[in-house]
This record gives structure tokens, C-alpha cells and sequence, in this order.
């Protein structure tokens, strides 16, 4: 059994006298057990949670003495910048009770119609509700998809084969698994465009023709001088 040395601590709690050990804050409660606030290592929590995920028994062994706890990683704080844990819940169970937990699926082998029909896996549920005594709790419950060899065939939760110890509590019928039919992608042809449709206009934005415009200037001043001499007369 995995186990993780806790350290009861005074709440409230200066974090970053903590974060400077390579602590963090965490707490443990249960039905029979008063929540008590604790501190834990860091690195010692990561390696436990790596290898217990949220379903395999962890003992909190208490600094000060005492028994230690058999409990569950119920829930896990994580920084939303780093990813790393900054709080963690543990739930004590009662010893010799059944607990239920949430075991995560683990999909294994080749499914047929994947292979050879094309088709797409279709993971329906990621975890399935089981009931057990501590002892026996899988850490993961393997699904062999091999059985879908068609677009019809389904796995359902009563076809999972469960560890000795181990009882279902999902719905019976619900659908773990099953393989889709690809659809086929269909391009919609784009119209070609009648470019006799598009009026153009060949003297919109024309430019006058080069010296045109000098030219004209110059016959002005031309009549402009011949008025003048005119009136000299």
C-alpha cells in the first residue's frame, strides 16, 4: 500500500512558509473522522498521486503519532497557471466497509470496425462506478474493444469483466463503447463566373490625354492678348 507522511497544521496557515518547505495545504475528513487540516510534501504527493490516481488506497502516516489513516485522494487543487497541486482532500473510509469509488477505463486491443470498416471509436464513458472493499480496488478497469467488429456492435457496462471483489454500480445498459460509421465529406461545387454579367465602364477614371490641358490654357491667354491690342486701337 502507498503511503504519505501528513502533518497537522494550525489553520489559518501561512502558504508561503509552506511553499518554502515544498509543502502544500491539504485536509482529510470521512464519516467517522473529523476534517482535520494537515500539510503534506510536495514531491512526496506527486509521486503517490502519479501512482494512485483517485482510486487506489493511500495510509497517512501523522508526524505526531497516531494510527495511520487509510484514505482515498478525493480531490486535488491545481494552480491554474502551473498545473501543480496547491491543495489536496483525502477521505478516510471505514475499515471493513465496502467504498464507493469511480474506477477510470483503460481501452485495449483493435477494434475490427476501426481496422477494417473505416470506422471511429467511440469512447462513451471514461470511468465506471464500482463498489469494493479497499483491498480490492483496481487502480483501472481494462475494456476490450476487439468485440466491436461492426457498425451495431456496442459495449456495455455489464459486459466489462470486473476484478474478483469488485461489483458494478453503473446502469447495466449504459453504453462504455462503440464504433460510428465516418461520414463522407461532400465538397459543394462553386459556380464558375459569367463575366458577361459584369458591366465594365472603359471611361471610368479615363485620363486626359498629355498636354491637352496646357494647350488649352495657352489658347486662352492667345484670345486674352488679341483683346487687349484691340482695344489699344
Amino acid at each position: 500500500m502507498l503511503s504519505l507522511n501528513v502533518e497537522t497544521r494550525k489553520v489559518p496557515t501561512n502558504k508561503k512558509d509552506l511553499k518554502l518547505k515544498g509543502q502544500i495545504t491539504a485536509v482529510f475528513y470521512g464519516k467517522k473522522e473529523k476534517s482535520t487540516s494537515i500539510s503534506v510534501s510536495l514531491a512526496e504527493f506527486l509521486k503517490v498521486w502519479k501512482k494512485a490516481g483517485e482510486s487506489s488506497v493511500v495510509a497517512l502516516k501523522r508526524t505526531e503519532g497516531g494510527e495511520d489513516l487509510e484514505a482515498l485522494i478525493h480531490e486535488v487543487d491545481l494552480d491554474p497557471v502551473t498545473d501543480v497541486p496547491r491543495h489536496a482532500d483525502f477521505y478516510v473510509f471505514e475499515k471493513g466497509h465496502k467504498i464507493e469509488v469511480h474506477i477510470p477505463l483503460e481501452f485495449v486491443g483493435i477494434a475490427p470496425g476501426v481496422k477494417d470498416l473505416g470506422g471511429t471509436l467511440v469512447k462513451v464513458l471514461r470511468e465506471l462506478k464500482i463498489e469494493a472493499m479497499p483491498k480490492d480496488l483496481p487502480h483501472e478497469i481494462k475494456v476490450d474493444v476487439s468485440t466491436l467488429t461492426n457498425f451495431d456492435s456496442q459495449i456495455l457496462a455489464r459486459d466489462i469483466v470486473l476484478p474478483a471483489g469488485v461489483s458494478l454500480l453503473e446502469g447495466a445498459d449504459e453504453v462504455v463503447a462503440l464504433v460510428a460509421e465516418a461520414k463522407e465529406i461532400v465538397e459543394e461545387e462553386v459556380a464558375p463566373v459569367d463575366l458577361s454579367t459584369i458591366e465594365m465602364s472603359e471611361k471610368k477614371g479615363k485620363k486626359p490625354e498629355e498636354g491637352a490641358e496646357g494647350a488649352g490654357a495657352d489658347a486662352g491667354a492667345g484670345d486674352a492678348k488679341s483683346e487687349n491690342k484691340s482695344d489699344g486701337k
